[in-house]
């Protein structure tokens, strides 16, 4: 698996807020991508897998899931336009509704 580390909002290295991404082909178990959060124990980390035309995602930090991260669905777009399609010109994402973590 692919991890990319993108700092969003920022022009230079080291700079701006940092977000794990990694962009998969089938989603892992929730308890999988908890502990990839909490081993790079960045504040979020995403995840994403393609479905039909658009990205469903899920985001976690080292404390667990949460319903929406604004970074680091940018990282997310900065990743697959510059990695993953770069052909592409536009992305559409879309909250995985899979949650596995209770309330």
């Amino acid at each position: 698996m692919k991890y990319y580390v993108v700092d969003a909002f920022a022009e230079e290295i080291f700079e701006g807020n940092p977000a794990g991404i990694c962009v998969l082909e089938n989603w892992l178990s929730g308890e999988v991508m908890q502990k990839i959060a909490m081993e790079n124990n960045l504040s979020e980390t995403a995840f994403a897998v393609k479905e039909n035309n658009s990205y469903r995602l899920r985001w976690f930090t080292p404390g667990g899931e949460i319903d929406l991260c604004g970074h680091a669905t940018l990282a997310t777009a900065f990743v697959l336009a510059n990695f993953v399609e770069t052909a592409s010109t536009e992305f559409v994402f879309e909250r995985e509704n899979n949650r596995s973590t209770k309330r």
